[in-house]
């Protein structure tokens, strides 16, 4: 291996402990302002350091085709430990200000949603109930209004076909006497009034 290749390894390494300590804040901040659950919380550093060590060969192996040597731990310890020493501070502040400035767009953008969408629908809603309620209750004050002022035309109207309902009802009158209808319908309705009698003695 050329010297130019152990430092662009040394280098490499380094950069990837920086990365490292960078993601491990990051995580621990976002997990401490999401407030997760303590028992996840050995599950997440389980997993995070899994996807170092990961990274890491992916990154050694890219450098140097996975050839490990002393030097490759120590600029991953020399990257995690100016980590610590000179931007842990800063890195931890960053996130907490993003995840201010994600939660307030996203209060910004509720609260847009409430006033531009959520509450225009709720007052054209009541708007419209409370027309719908107007509309019925003025459409039966004038439908009674219409039926008093009918009312006497409905009777003049009535009193004008009787002469020409009487013959009519006359004529019924006498069709059913001839079919015997009233005794056909006496003599079903008592036979069924017996037939029942006897299902009942059963």
């Amino acid at each position: 291996m050329t010297l130019d290749t152990q430092g662009w390894t040394l280098a490499m390494m380094m950069a990837t402990g920086l990365l490292m300590g960078g993601v491990f804040d990051g995580y621990r901040v976002v997990s401490h302002e999401l407030r997760f659950p303590r028992w996840i919380l050995p599950v997440l550093d389980i997993g995070y350091w899994l996807a170092a060590a990961l990274a890491a060969f992916r990154i050694l192996y890219a450098s140097n085709n996975g050839e490990v040597r002393a030097y490759v731990y120590l600029g991953i310890l020399i990257g995690i430990c100016f980590y610590f020493l000179a931007l842990s501070g800063t890195v931890i502040a960053l996130v907490r200000w993003l995840i201010r400035a994600t939660r307030a767009v996203i209060r910004f953008l509720l609260r847009c949603m409430d006033l531009l969408l959520i509450r225009p629908v709720i007052g054209i809603y009541r708007i419209l109930r409370v027309l719908a309620g107007f509309l019925a209750v003025f459409s039966i004050f004038i439908l009674k209004i219409v039926l008093q002022l009918l009312r006497p035309l409905a009777k003049l109207i009535l009193w004008m076909i009787r002469p020409l309902t009487r013959p009519l009802l006359s004529w019924l009158q006498g069709m059913m006497i001839r079919w015997k209808v009233q005794e056909t319908a006496r003599r079903v309705s008592n036979g069924f009034i017996q037939a029942w009698k006897r299902l009942f003695r059963k």
